[in-house]
This record gives C-alpha cells, structure tokens and sequence, in this order.
C-alpha cells in the first residue's frame, strides 16, 4: 500500500512539473553577458545597464544562440534608431553565413527602399500586414514558429503571418545592420 501512494505521489509531482515546464519562458538573454552567444561578424556588442547594443559601423554582425530551437514563442523588446537595419533570424541552417536564405529573418528595418518586407515582416515569406514605425522608442516584439506556420507581433498588433517548410530547427540570430539596436528581455517558451 506505501509503495502505491509513493507511486501515486510521484507520478502526480512529475505530471505537475511537465506541465511547469511546457508552460515556462526561459530568458535567452540574461542580461548581464552573452552566455549562450556566440558572434560572427565584427561589429561590437556591448551590454549596459541589461541592454544589449551595437551602435557602431562594425559592418553587419550577428549573435546567434548556441542552442537549437523549432516550435517557439519569442518574446522580446528592441530599440531602434531610425535609420537603424537590424532584424531576429529564426531556425538559422548556417550560422557562418547567416541570412534571408539560411535563415527566417523578422526583420527591423524601418525604412527599407522596398517596404514590402520592413520592420514587422518575414523576409521572402510573409510581408508586411501593418505598417509599424518603430524608431526611437521601446517596441515588443511576439515572433511565434509552430511547424511550418509563423507569425509576427509588434507591440500585440500582427504584422507578418505565413507557411514555409524550408526550415525546421536551428539558432536564433540577433542582427546589427547600420545604426542603433538595442535588445532587453529575450524569453522564449517553447510549444
């Protein structure tokens, strides 16, 4: 009979922790150095006061996570100049040649000569839905991949919704393209 309602509890703990755990946000980012990061490219990332940025003509950089994610919800805020060009790369293939090509790149990029794919969009995939300007002020950004179906939020109005299959699993890429970029508050939860 103890070893039944040892049985019972057990299974009960584990059952609630799964279910923690399915439901939880990790922060990706902690906000002190760039644990889980790795770089390419030689434009400097500098943390202050729980702020990741890049601010200088480094030439385009990316800080991609040395994890590999597939169904997701990320959440995060970003800062941007208005010239700024930076973007969040999803399920990237090849992180030495990271891109539109290799990777799902949501885009930051205000003014884009072709705005069909600006800030709010997925590059290649899915353009704008509603035009957001983004500069010079604090922006949360909700990018959600459940299999080949994915979408964008900025500050909860969708932006950017479609299918792909050409990409499943693989690290996720923060961009500094030109100008200011600020990233806070990297969480994701897996689905």
């Amino acid at each position: 009979m103890k070893t039944i309602k040892t049985t019972v509890l057990f299974l009960s703990m584990l059952v609630s922790c799964m279910a923690i755990a399915q439901g939880a946000r990790f922060a990706l980012f902690n906000g002190e150095d760039l644990e889980g990061w790795n770089k390419v490219g030689d434009a400097e990332w500098r943390i202050r006061d729980g702020v990741l940025m890049a601010d200088d003509e480094g030439g385009t950089t990316y800080l991609y996570t040395e994890e590999s994610y597939d169904d997701f919800l990320l959440t995060l805020e970003f800062w941007v100049d208005d010239p700024a060009n930076s973007g969040v790369f999803i399920r990237c293939s090849d992180v030495e040649n990271i891109g539109d090509q290799t990777c799902y790149e949501v885009n930051i990029f205000d003014q884009r000569p072709d705005p069909t794919y600006r800030t709010g969009g997925i590059v290649s995939v899915a353009p704008i839905l509603a035009n957001l300007d983004t500069g010079g002020r604090w922006n949360t950004y909700e990018i959600r991949f459940e299999g080949e179906h994915m979408e964008a939020r900025i500050n909860g109005i969708l932006t950017a919704e479609g299918s792909d299959s050409k990409l499943s699993s693989g690290p996720i890429a923060l961009q500094y393209g030109s100008g200011i970029v600020k990233f806070r508050n990297v969480n994701i939860k897996p689905l």
